[in-house]
């Protein structure tokens, strides 16, 4: 799935002819800056671009990227997911525009945007500022039509040839036995009637394909007589009996000299049970890759029941309606856009999106509950995966069920947050709190949610007025969550703006006041203060053994982790130590990657501050392990600064200058130059002159230059590598 950097989709299935187009794109891509395929829909362009692209990747030492422009249903989210599709996780208050630019100002790289007809203007305006700030950016499109961006080279994509080349013909045998492994053109005749389907489908792909799926319910010779008999009767807009396509397309995006492959799509459904049609349009809401127990909260209803969407989903992808890759499903944007006509026409438009909303606020407040439990990091990735899902049910739940609404965005925030969707998740906060009325833990979340984004945006202005609101309102609302939440948020704040005493003490009160005694007679939990813990400085990890607390709430962890943050600060690193530990433990018992791995980030700066960088680099690597699990490209990067730190300090310049590297380039990725917790700033330049020293400003340079230049993940791999190179 991987090229050697960057991302292109895997190809599931053969890839048949096209070697002309090939070569055109090939030359195109080495000679223009900006080239868009352009042909109807269905006749090939996405996978030829994958080939193309995957063919030229090695020529763009930055590699190639690719965006899906297909889902989007709002031109709003366009500038976040060519961010995404790129890496980047934009954490400043800059436009993102002028963050993108930046981003892929010095890259050397090949961005392909899949799909891109309906965001026609918005995609061409995108386009001519990246390409005039990114000079060594190539762009591939597939669109129905040209995007019209100065300097923008067409290509035009036409259907496989059917007469006189294989090609066609050969597309519809590997279909067929992609279906059926046992199933061939080998009974007489069979050839003879393959051929006469392709010519009546005039060589396009996706036509052809879904007459190969045909095929388990008619012998090719049949099939090839009702393809004929359809294809030969009258064309009129009238006829009832035409394809329901015909009747319903708009023909700026259908235009009728495309009646094949809408013929062929309406004939497809007409072979389609009730059931399946039914699912089909229902399915049509979804707009990233699902699962069978999402397709059953989403399309269940009436008739469908949920053992009928199983059956009717099995029965679409035996006919190529919907694709299958292992345990995940997806539809073409084509036979989506059919689907979301006959959605329409059943008038079912506002009962699925209701039901859409309804599944993705469920998701919502299940992962929000899993947070702190052994489903965190795959949680973390089901928010991050479904982004494009939940924001639509966000925006139709603004629309019509504010209150809903108000809980989704609060439950959904911090995952964003820690995804890098800052702006998504402070916007459609803000969103929520402006559209009505909202009381109790609702609001003091969206709040919550809002101060979270700003402060990790660098805004600590806006960050402290929502701490001391979320306080205020959890107090009036004796709302315990809340004021951990809020304690941790303005905790943040005050040690960002260097004050960690106030942070520590108001932590402390915090977790005394909402501390709750058992009811079944046994010991209060333990608490982890300065009080319990001061001891003189110094002394190993084995020092800070303790009994693990019992598991406890995301929100009491988090407000934990400021007490350590804020010893360190002030240099009680003794008691620090144990209270990160202990900590450590909680989250490691109740499976919680999160805040755990801001632990080991507070290990390894104490172990690196007490003289032991071998036990720092340990913690560090621990950090970085976890943060990778929940791809939290901020910790990441905090990360790899301290490992750096701590593999200096053991003398290992150069391997150390190669880690800074890597991380400068996360750095980059979040858009901020070398931020951290404040403490951290003066470790860092103290090794890195250490690292200097150890080899010298010009071997320094170099591997640091290397790090940077690095694929991240390499870099990261390198970097979580053990053996030190004295």
């Amino acid at each position: 799935m991987m090229t050697k950097v960057g991302f292109l989709p895997e190809e599931t299935s053969s890839f048949v002819g096209r070697r002309a187009e090939l070569a055109r794109l090939d030359t195109a891509l080495t000679t223009r800056r900006m080239t868009t395929l352009i042909g109807p829909g269905g006749v090939g362009k996405t996978r030829l671009a994958v080939r193309a692209a995957r063919a030229a990747a090695d020529r763009y030492p930055d590699g190639a990227w690719w965006a899906d422009l297909s889902p989007l249903y709002d031109d709003a989210l366009l500038l976040p997911t060519v961010s995404d599709a790129v890496g980047l996780a934009d954490h400043t208050l800059r436009m993102p525009v002028e963050a993108l630019c930046e981003w892929l100002s010095d890259k050397n790289l090949l961005l392909v945007l899949d799909s891109a007809e309906h965001l026609r203007g918005p995609c061409s305006h995108l386009l001519a500022e990246l390409i005039t700030t990114s000079p060594g950016l190539t762009v591939l499109v597939t669109s129905r039509q040209p995007l019209g961006t100065r300097g923008e080279h067409v290509v035009r994509i036409q259907p496989l040839p059917v007469d006189g080349a294989p090609d066609a013909l050969q597309l519809f045998e590997d279909r067929l036995r992609a279906g059926d492994p046992r199933a061939g053109l080998d009974a007489p005749g069979d050839r003879a009637a393959a051929a006469d389907i392709c010519r009546r489908l005039e060589g396009i792909p996706l036509a052809i394909e879904l007459a190969a799926a045909g095929i388990g319910r008619h012998t090719v010779a049949q099939l090839a007589t009702r393809i004929g008999t359809r294809f030969d009767a009258p064309v009129d807009a009238e006829d009832l009996t035409a394809s329901r396509l015909d009747l319903l397309a708009d023909d700026s995006l259908w235009p009728r000299r495309h009646r094949t492959l809408r013929t062929t799509i309406g004939w497809s459904h007409e072979l389609c049970t009730p059931l399946e049609r039914l699912l089909w349009s229902r399915l049509t809401l979804l707009r990233t890759d699902f699962d069978e127990e999402v397709a059953r909260e989403v399309c269940t209803g009436g008739p469908l029941t949920p053992q009928e969407v199983d059956r009717a989903l099995q029965g679409l992808v035996a006919q190529s309606v919907v694709q299958r890759d292992g345990t995940r499903y997806r539809m073409l944007d084509t036979l989506r856009e059919y689907g979301r006509m006959w959605l329409r026409e059943l008038g079912e438009e506002r009962a699925a999106a209701d039901r859409h909303a309804r599944s993705f606020l469920g998701l919502a407040r299940r992962a929000h509950d899993g947070w702190t439990g052994p489903d965190q990091v795959s949680w973390y990735h089901t928010i991050a995966d479904t982004h494009l899902d939940l924001c639509a049910a966000l925006d139709h739940l603004l629309a019509h069920d504010v209150a809903s609404a108000q809980e989704m965005a609060g439950r959904v925030g911090f995952f964003w947050a820690c995804c890098g969707h800052l702006s998504e998740a402070r916007g459609y906060a803000q969103r929520a709190l402006d559209a009505g009325p909202v009381e109790g833990p609702h609001r003091t979340r969206l709040q919550w949610v809002l101060g979270v984004a700003a402060l990790l945006q660098g805004d600590f202005a806006t960050a402290e007025k929502y701490g001391a609101l979320c306080t205020a309102i959890a107090l009036y609302d004796h709302d315990d969550e809340g004021m951990l939440g809020a304690t941790y948020l303005s905790g943040l704040t005050q040690l960002m703006n260097g004050e960690p005493a106030a942070a520590l003490e108001a932590a402390e009160r915090v977790l005394r006041m909402t501390e709750t005694a058992p009811s079944d007679g046994a010991s209060p939990e333990p608490r982890t203060t300065a009080a319990d813990t001061s001891e003189a400085a110094g002394g190993s990890d084995a020092d800070f053994d303790s009994d693990p607390a019992p598991v406890e709430s995301a929100h009491r962890l988090r407000c934990r982790l400021i007490t350590v943050f804020a010893l360190t600060a002030l240099g009680r690193l003794t008691e620090s130590g144990r209270a990160a530990a202990t900590l450590r433990r909680s989250c490691e018992l109740g499976g919680e990657y999160w805040t755990r791995s801001y632990a080991d980030y507070q290990l390894a700066l104490i172990a690196l501050l007490q003289g032991r960088p071998e036990d720092s680099a340990t913690h560090a690597r621990a950090m970085l392990a976890g943060k990778h699990r929940l791809r939290d490209s901020f910790g990441i990067a905090l990360g790899l600064d301290i490992l750096a730190a701590a593999i200096a300090a053991q003398g290992a310049g150069a391997q150390a200058a190669r880690v800074y590297g890597t991380g400068h380039a996360y750095w980059r990725m979040v858009g901020h130059p070398q931020r951290g917790t404040p403490e951290l700033g003066a470790v860092r330049e103290t090794c890195e002159l250490q690292a200097r020293a150890a080899v010298g400003d010009a071997a320094y340079q170099r591997a640091f230059e290397r790090g940077q230049a690095d694929n991240a993940e390499v870099g990261l791999a390198a970097a979580l590598h053990s053996g030190l190179q004295l």
